[in-house]
């Protein structure tokens, strides 16, 4: 009965100890395959953490390129003077030498030095320095009245300018006229690189959200109809009237509104002239 009794536990020992040793084994697969799941997963939040670092970096030294570029010549600009003067009417006359009534037309370009500090949109436009708190309350109060005014198109660099120029001289040769006829007949709509007062910042094209064509409709807006009444309230003039296309040498805009300063804008829209008229007062 012993012996029996004896060969019983050693039996059971024997099992034991296999299915002890089976464990072990488990035991030492399973940790693998955890050490396999945490490297894996580590290795995983480590890329993530250095692309979001690296797209991080990328955003920030592209908007330090970004304000670099706006601030190009901001230090000329101080010293020059142009950013202190702001005129309107000097011994009864206008004075056209002020940064405010720089005029920009085919006649009068913009000097390749003409320096300028811009200041970003929140929608990625931007403008001159000067301007943003103005535009940024006429925007404001446009919106309160329950308008959905958008800035489309505001400060452009001479090369975005002379692309949109090319562009449209193309498509006037579409027509199959002549290049010199067809840089005649876009110079009535965009106008050649140098002579656009985008390219002074001090321009902004602005439409309903609702209607984004920039054509003669635009006119019938609410988004316009306001603009046009009560836009020389904060400094801006519909620069370009539909009666003076002979004076301006550009077609009717009725979304192209000019930064001149209050006073001037004021007696500019009360009187029905266009920029070029009053620099001549």
């Amino acid at each position: 009965m012993n012996r029996y009794r004896s060969e019983a536990r050693s039996a059971h020992y024997r099992v034991s100890g296999r299915e002890t040793e089976k464990h072990r084994k488990a035991g030492r697969r399973q940790k693998r395959k955890d050490k396999a799941v945490f490297y894996s997963v580590s290795f995983i939040i480590i890329c993530l953490l250095v692309f979001i670092c690296g797209f991080t970096c990328v955003d920030k030294y592209r908007s330090r390129q970004e304000r670099t570029v706006e601030r190009t010549g901001v230090k000329a600009f101080e010293e020059s003077g142009a950013g202190k003067k702001t005129g309107t009417m000097q011994n009864g006359q206008a004075d056209a030498s002020a940064w405010n009534l720089r005029l920009v037309n085919a006649s009068h370009p913009i000097p390749a030095s003409y320096p300028i500090d811009i200041t970003l949109l929140k929608n990625g436009q931007s403008v001159d320095s000067r301007i943003y708190r103005d535009l940024q309350d006429m925007m404001d109060a446009a919106r309160n009245q329950g308008l959905s005014p958008l800035i489309c198109s505001s400060y452009r660099t001479a090369d975005k300018q002379k692309s949109l120029y090319e562009a449209k001289v193309s498509t006037c040769m579409g027509q199959g006229i002549s290049r010199k006829e067809a840089e005649k007949q876009a110079a009535e709509w965009v106008a050649p690189p140098g002579t656009s007062e985008h390219e002074l910042g001090l321009a902004v094209d602005i439409v309903a959200q609702s209607y984004q064509l920039l054509d003669k409709g635009q006119e019938e807006t609410s988004e316009q109809k306001w603009l046009m009444k009560h836009c020389s309230e904060y400094g801006f003039i519909l620069r370009y009237p539909t009666d003076k296309s002979e004076i301006t040498g550009i077609g009717y805009e009725p979304w192209h509104y000019r930064y001149v300063g209050k006073e001037a804008a004021e007696e500019i829209m009360r009187r029905g002239i266009c920029l070029e008229e009053y620099v001549q007062m």
